[in-house]
């Protein structure tokens, strides 16, 4: 072998499309992300990873450059179909991969035809009775465990918690939107991605001729009635986008918060230092575990240039969001309050319903822990368990004790438990029906301090 042979495998060799590829798919990446990422930016702004058996990508890991990607849809467009047709059938990631006429695989004109229905139709809910909405279907989680003492919060509150909201945005009978959040549940771990995409289709498809024969005041009918015109197929697909937003990624963002606020002192207590420890919490979980750990994932159709290295085309590049969000470049950088980081993307293709997630998440978080203020976590924080994935971040359980309390023998109605909307004109912004008001267990506030705080500290900053 010539110098030159010599020089050039060494180049190659420090190329991520000539480098093995990483696995971040499997245990051990769950358990250590952060380490791997740390090896993974040895070979530069971009590397070789494998999101399953098979399935290669290029991961972006510096914030700089997956702004660059997000910024640049002609260059990086999102659209799958090209490297859907070579890529395996049978891989457990094409389901989340797979082309669909939505929003999320969709640039330009299209694009902005879509997320127009979307964001008008997001406008329409009305987050201070969400707010409310929200708090009382918590509590009445809550109470269904707490004269136990135990609880896993993952199961019995996080992820239960959106399925109520679901149940009210889109106008979805309940039993309806289990089967789909579990569907989209299948399709995040790889867990028989077919029967879970047909279940999923299925279930949307259902929801769609409900709300045509029985129009309400929610999310579904205003999509359906948008001057857009969308059909049946865009339907379904925009529907996807929604509950897969509004599922998993949110019951992790809230189960993160949790684990967060009860392992780490520093989110201990009420307010210190001016400090909104909750938002804070929220934020950092959003910088350094967000709920999508590595997506935003674009497809070029040409070879490209991108720091340096030549990408092939119609191979994916994956923004590895939690490795951006924790650039060393950014160590300077001020975390708590800022929200510069990428969790909801960034560019034309920025989430269109971080408010209502985030309103959800806060208000979920701020309701347990001023209804049960002596929570701890049942195991060490260190023997959490991590589910397996290349794009989440999302424990298995989450399980906690705290002191047993008793419940009075009188409940009322929980809210949305009719499935029922209050009947008020078409052009009224979504107001759920009134609700009494439920019983409070003893020591219970229902504006509680540390809600009532962050409240005030949210307006006070302009959030």
């Amino acid at each position: 072998m010539t110098e030159t042979d010599r020089d050039e495998t060494a180049v190659l060799s420090g190329c991520p499309m000539h480098a093995d590829p990483t696995p971040i798919h499997d245990q051990a990446f769950a358990a250590d992300p952060d380490g791997v990422y740390a090896e993974l930016r040895e070979q530069g702004p971009l590397a070789s990873v494998e999101l399953a058996p098979g399935v290669p990508a290029t991961l972006v890991l510096d914030h700089e450059t997956a702004l660059s990607v997000l910024r640049d849809p002609e260059t990086f467009p999102k659209d799958s179909r090209a490297w859907q047709r070579e890529a395996p059938a049978d891989s457990p990631v094409v389901a989340m991969m797979m082309y669909r006429d939505n929003v999320l695989f969709q640039d330009g004109p299209a694009h902005d035809r879509l997320r127009q229905a979307i964001t008008d139709s997001l406008s329409r809910v009305d987050s201070v009775t969400l707010r409310r909405y929200v708090t009382e279907s918590a509590e009445s989680l809550i109470r269904d465990f707490s004269p136990t003492g135990k609880a896993d919060l993952l199961a019995e509150y996080a992820r239960v918690l959106p399925l109520l909201v679901l149940n009210r945005l889109f106008g979805s009978p309940p039993e309806l939107t289990t089967r789909m959040v579990d569907a989209m549940t299948a399709l995040w771990d790889g867990s028989d991605t077919e029967r879970a995409n047909r279940e999923l289709g299925q279930c949307i498809a259902e929801l769609i001729a409900l709300r045509r024969e029985q129009p309400s005041f929610d999310i579904t009918t205003w999509l359906l009635g948008h001057e857009a015109d969308l059909d049946d197929e865009e339907m379904v697909q925009q529907l996807v986008v929604f509950m897969g937003a509004g599922a998993e990624p949110v019951q992790n963002l809230i189960t993160n918060a949790l684990r967060l606020w009860l392992a780490d002192d520093r989110f201990a207590g009420d307010l210190s230092g001016g400090r909104l420890p909750v938002e804070d919490a929220i934020d950092e979980v959003l910088w350094k575990q967000p709920p999508l750990a590595n997506y935003a994932i674009t497809y070029p159709t040409r070879e490209v240039e991108l720091a340096g290295r030549s990408l092939p085309a119609n191979q994916p590049v994956v923004i590895g969001i939690a490795a951006a969000n924790t650039d060393p470049a950014l160590r300077s950088t001020r975390r708590d309050g800022n929200r510069a980081h990428l969790a909801w993307s960034a560019g034309p293709h920025t989430c269109p319903a971080r408010g209502t997630a985030r309103l959800i998440a806060s208000v979920a978080i701020e309701t347990i822990l001023d209804t049960l203020p002596d929570m701890d976590l049942a195991v060490p924080a260190d023997e959490l368990e991590w589910r397996p994935g290349p794009f989440h971040r999302a424990l298995t359980a989450l399980p906690v004790h705290f002191p047993p309390v008793q419940e009075p023998d009188s409940r009322d109605e929980t809210p949305g438990e009719s499935g029922r909307w209050s009947n008020r004109p078409a052009h009224t912004s979504w107001i759920p029906p009134e609700t009494t008001s439920t019983p409070k267990r003893a020591g219970s506030v229902t504006k509680a301090p540390r809600r009532a705080l962050n409240y005030l500290g949210e307006w006070l900053l302009g959030r």
